[in-house]
């Protein structure tokens, strides 16, 4: 498959990682399959298939943060192995403390932390949100799992998963609507020997085949959320919480709104470079 590689560049007085991580959200729900950041701004690859310039133009028109000039060059990448690629040239560690650590099978091995996680990501995940899962992970390292019931859902790499089950949480699932995520959760899964994490292919349809939950984690995007909050709730045992990222610090006040909808409670919420994520419980 040919890609096209999109460079994208700024003039605005906001800083140049936020906009990275932010355009890369945006341009995801377009078909960008991939980002590599430099600190002039980001490139981004996307399938000849799918790259529309019009469809571009109307989304960098429609940017969220205010007092950015976005401009872009494309140049076709012809076909290559692009798994290769991402993993060998872009994806690095990723460290939360010294609690724990994701890092490739072809990283080498760092003594020291609690948790070593091994991740071979396909190319559909390199996309920029390490904000959200770093948020994700911090809010799971502070939990006791032990024989805990959870749900991931949007599971992806199957991180929040796997995470959970070394924890000593005991019935864990991971449902993605994504059929790559859904094959890359069962590689990592094998991976870090936690295989009895059930997977499921699918959406929010596929929660109530797996009864109830303690605690689920939603690491989604905004839209999905506000639609499947009342699909959480359903699978949440009384007094459960249900922890969800994949949004924006000004986006808070409409996921709180939704959840008192449904009889959830808003705790707690951290950030981290504008990105958001929620504690709520169910009362």
């Amino acid at each position: 498959m040919n890609y096209y590689e999109l460079t994208f560049t700024y003039t605005s007085p906001v800083e140049t990682s936020i906009i990275n991580d932010v355009l890369a959200a945006e341009l995801g729900e377009i078909g960008f399959e991939s980002f590599a950041e430099n600190e002039n701004g980001l490139q981004g690859y996307i399938s000849d298939q799918l790259y529309n310039v019009k469809g571009l133009q109307e989304k960098l028109a429609e940017f969220p943060l205010e007092n950015v000039e976005i401009h872009f060059t494309e140049t076709l990448v012809e076909s290559k192995d692009w798994n290769e690629e991402w993993e060998k040239n872009y994806f690095k560690p990723i460290r939360i403390g010294k609690d724990c650590i994701i890092r490739a099978s072809f990283h080498e091995h760092e003594p020291g932390y609690t948790y070593n996680i091994i991740i071979d990501p396909k190319m559909a995940f390199g996309t920029g949100n390490h904000e959200t899962t770093f948020l994700m992970i911090s809010e799971m390292l502070k939990l006791d799992l032990i024989g805990k019931e959870l749900l991931d859902m949007g599971c992806g790499t199957a991180v929040l998963a796997i995470l959970a089950r070394m924890k000593g949480a005991g019935r864990v699932v991971g449902i993605d609507i994504d059929e790559w995520a859904y094959n890359n959760a069962l590689e990592n899964i094998r991976l870090n020997n936690t295989n009895d994490i059930m997977v499921a292919l699918g959406g929010a349809e596929q929660i109530p085949a797996f009864g109830t939950f303690d605690i689920v984690f939603a690491n989604i995007n905004r839209n999905i959320l506000l639609n499947d909050i009342r699909h959480y709730n359903e699978c949440m045992k009384p007094g459960a919480f249900l922890y969800m990222s994949g949004f924006y610090v000004q986006d808070i006040p409409v996921i709180e709104e939704e959840c008192k909808r449904n009889g959830l409670a808003l705790l707690s919420h951290t950030e981290k470079n504008n990105w958001a994520a929620v504690k709520v419980q169910k009362q």
